[in-house]
């Protein structure tokens, strides 16, 4: 990863701006990225506030009323400056709450104006010759400042009220403040929603303001709050809160959004036949940003101030995680080779327990078209009743195998369990008989072994069982989240009168703890035996997970490992990077901030060990992270290359204009300097 040092202390460099100013007409100066406030850097975290509540200031003398103005302002004449999407998106509300409606753009909307009941002007002069009482601004971020300059704001009437919608603030308030004639209102504004996240309805959805500049008038407060209350009518939350409190919220909630969403729409991610909860929110995230144009996105950058440490914060996050990747597995790799005893090991042998080499590249099954999961019913043989229970010994008993418990001896199964640490008194209170002696445990000869037992201890687990304790063709379950790995091991050191039988449920004791109803639980069937007690058998431990209410999908492990490695994954992975960054809520969530909040609540009680062995024990797991890797480089590369193209524009385009104003200048220096010479000479 690239770590990209700050540049907006650079690009806000007064001298800059002095030597290449650039002319009114230019479409995007690097003007617009100066603020006439400097702020300390903002720290590592955002802190949740409440919102500073900016006072009503009036610069604006004092005028005699105008006789249109002394009425209430229940209806309201608004021209939206700007037609597009967003535009149209607001206008069609409104409308529908009875004000006059005007509009402006470059394209010729006129069509879709007229469905909505919405007089369209293709020419500026006509719209502003209406005397709209406000000017709503919904134009693109990097647009605004040419489409202000450009409107004849001397045919509007004075006092007229200009809102804009922009998603960053202090730029926008800096502009208006500057093109505007002070006898002109401003609000600053931003409804934190758009046609996707809003397309129910706009009810408990942020709708941030600053009064920037509202004269004393009794008619023109009036029309500012008549504004206001089209949105605060529509059940918008309104937050009243500077610009500058706004920006540095939005960096680190609107413009993260947006950036993961970006990164996951480049890696392609689809829906899976057994996504989790974590990825639909990223599947979600993705469909509610891939909407946005990347200029929107582009114009968050380079107008928020803050955005740029955003960037560089989510870099090293990225990079700290995937170090500590490494570094685990570049400490087993040299554990196994210099540290193990144990003669002959060979370097497959090695690969394998990194997750590599023997977990068969050539099984591992790449199209999701290759096999079709179905939804497994319960049935069971006809020779065994319905209602005969199972002794299951839970081996692991952490926190998944108490989870997994609690329901399986609600049921009325007989559960038995054994783990390292003691968890007599937690069993007890499940009604389950925990056992410190693993030899006791197997004396007991349950029917079912249950492995709830980390990725990375596993191995060691299964090869300390005394296996000649068990009945013959005991049925083996495991339910690690990744499935090549278990399926393998089994096959390895299980006797082979044992029936194996690899499992995932893809929920969790956070994901679960509502109830199982439409979760997905996978399994494969790798080993059962033919006799029908062990297939009536197999199937009445599925249907425990069935009768809860899971979606039962049946796949191969290999399939289940691809799948996964696209999805979980990612998920833990996504999950982990927001985490250190150390998100916080803030007062002005959007949908999209919400749904990374919940991720990282999803993710962060699950252990470390967890997520490094599905790093470490699934073959498609190194690829996903390069994905990830070059997706991110990739966005970045966006980012900067505009801004780059911004700046060249600026410092050599303006400085070819500079070169020859300094060449004329010489030039007339010289000429009157040999004037002055001959003058000398003649007297």
């Amino acid at each position: 990863m690239i770590y990209f040092p700050s540049l907006h202390q650079y690009l806000s460099k007064p001298f800059l701006f002095l030597l290449f100013s650039s002319p009114p007409s230019s479409p995007l100066s690097l003007q617009s990225l100066t603020f006439p406030s400097t702020t300390k850097p903002i720290p590592l975290h955002i802190h949740s506030s409440k919102p500073l509540h900016a006072k009503c200031s009036s610069t604006t003398p004092t005028s005699e009323p105008d006789p249109l103005h002394t009425r209430p302002f229940s209806t309201l004449k608004i021209a939206i400056i700007g037609f597009g999407n967003y535009g149209q998106f607001l206008a069609k509300t409104i409308v529908s709450q009875g004000h006059k409606v005007l509009a402006h753009s470059r394209s010729d909307y006129s069509h879709v104006a007229k469905k909505l009941g919405v007089s369209f002007f293709l020419n500026p002069h006509d719209l502003c010759e209406q005397h709209p009482e406000v000017i709503l601004l919904c134009t693109s971020i990097v647009s605004t400042e040419q489409v202000l300059k450009n409107l004849p704001l001397e045919r509007l009437r004075r006092s007229t009220l200009f809102v804009d919608v922009l998603s960053v603030k202090e730029f926008a308030k800096t502009l208006l403040l500057d093109v505007l004639p002070r006898d002109f209102d401003i609000i600053c504004s931003h409804p934190m929603f758009g046609p996707q996240s809003a397309k129910q309805s706009w009810k408990d959805l942020f709708f941030v303001y600053e009064k920037v500049r509202i004269g004393n008038e009794s008619s023109r407060v009036q029309r500012c709050e008549g504004l206001l209350g089209i949105f605060q009518s529509e059940g918008c939350k309104m937050v009243e809160m500077s610009c500058e409190e706004h920006d540095r919220f939005a960096a680190g909630s609107q413009f993260m959004t947006h950036t993961v969403g970006r990164v996951l729409d480049m890696l392609g991610l689809d829906s899976t036949p057994i996504n989790t909860k974590g990825y639909e929110t990223l599947l979600d995230l993705v469909e509610n940003t891939c909407g946005d144009s990347f200029d929107l996105y582009y114009g968050l950058f380079l107008y928020n101030k803050i955005a740029l440490e955003m960037v560089e914060r989510l870099d090293l996050a990225f990079d700290a995680l995937r170090n500590e990747l490494f570094c685990r597995l570049h400490h087993v790799v040299r554990k196994q080779l210099f540290e193990n005893g144990e003669k002959g090991k060979s370097l497959q042998e090695i690969g394998y327990q990194n997750g590599a080499a023997l977990a068969s590249g050539s099984n591992a099954l790449r199209s999701q078209d290759v096999i079709v999961p179905y939804e497994f019913k319960g049935k069971i043989s006809e020779s065994v009743d319905g209602s005969s229970k199972l002794k299951i010994a839970i081996v692991g008993f952490g926190n998944f195998g108490q989870f997994l418990a609690k329901t399986l001896a609600r049921q009325g199964h007989s559960v038995l369990a054994y783990s390292r640490t003691d968890y007599r008194d937690v069993a007890r209170k499940l009604g389950v008989s925990f056992f410190s002696d693993a030899n006791d445990l197997c004396e007991e000869h349950p029917e079912v072994i249950l492995l709830c037992t980390s990725i990375l201890s596993t191995e060691k687990v299964l090869k300390s069982l005394p296996f000649q304790r068990l009945k013959r063709s005991t049925l083996f379950v495991d339910v690690l989240s990744v499935k090549e790995f278990p399926r393998n091991l089994f096959l390895q050191h299980l006797p082979s009168d044992f029936d194996i039988l690899c499992t995932h449920p893809m929920f969790g004791p956070e994901s679960g703890k509502n109830g199982w109803n439409g979760l997905p639980f996978v399994f494969d069937k790798v080993r059962v035996g033919s006799d029908e007690r062990r297939l009536a058998r197999c199937n009445s431990f599925l249907d425990t997970f069935a009768r809860e209410g899971c979606r039962m999908v049946e796949m191969t492990c290999a399939e289940h490992d691809w799948h996964a490695a696209g999805s979980q994954f990612i998920t833990h992975t996504m999950g982990r990077v927001l985490e250190n960054l150390e998100l916080e809520s803030t007062p002005i969530n959007t949908k999209g901030y919400e749904t990374l909040l919940k991720l990282v609540e999803n993710t962060a009680g699950d252990s470390f060990e967890l997520y490094y062995g599905l790093f470490m024990y699934n073959v498609n797991a190194m690829e996903q992270l390069e994905r990830m890797d070059f997706a991110f480089e990739s966005l970045k590369k966006q980012l900067f290359g505009r801004l780059h193209g911004v700046l060249r524009k600026e410092l050599f385009g303006n400085s070819e204009k500079f070169e020859v104003l300094l060449e004329n200048s010489v030039e007339r220096i010289g000429a009157a300097f040999l004037s002055s010479s001959e003058s000398v000479k003649i007297s």
